[in-house]
């Protein structure tokens, strides 16, 4: 398998709704996504078991930035932001399955609310995300300074 994407959040917490927006839209697709809602380690076995080569994982983020903003974030700074509340920490997911996966990539989206109903203005971006999945083109995304 070339492509896995992890999707996570809460469909009832504002926009930490985007993960499974973005499955959702993936999944209609030719791309392999699974939702993993809010406990992204109970998908660890999927993985394993689909070995694919690049894993995305996309997840609400509060980066500083305006709202809708895509970023890929960089390992070394996934510890030091605040990463939407879940299980555990997406920095210790990304290092259990860099023993399985060749290429991880930790997709954040800026979030505006975490509560209520995800806004326009992220569903906007997590529809560009999603052509840029389909598209295999989500390299050119900017890299989090």
């Amino acid at each position: 398998m070339d492509l896995l994407v992890m999707c996570i959040g809460n469909r009832d917490g504002g926009d930490d709704a985007v993960g499974p927006y973005v499955a959702d839209y993936l999944k209609k697709s030719n791309i392999e996504a699974v939702d993993c809602g809010i406990i992204p380690e109970n998908y660890t076995g999927f993985v394993k078991q689909k070995k694919p080569k690049t894993l995305i994982i996309v997840d609400a983020v509060d980066m500083g930035l305006k709202p809708g903003n895509i970023r890929i974030i960089p390992k070394e700074k996934i510890g030091v932001m605040h990463v939407s509340t879940h299980g555990i920490p997406v920095s210790v997911l990304i290092n259990y399955l860099e023993q399985y996966v060749e290429n991880i990539l930790f997709i954040g989206i800026q979030a505006q609310k975490m509560s209520g109903k995800i806004t326009n203005i992220i569903k906007n971006s997590a529809d560009k995300l999603v052509k840029k999945i389909q598209n295999k083109d989500f390299e050119t995304i900017k890299q989090l300074d």
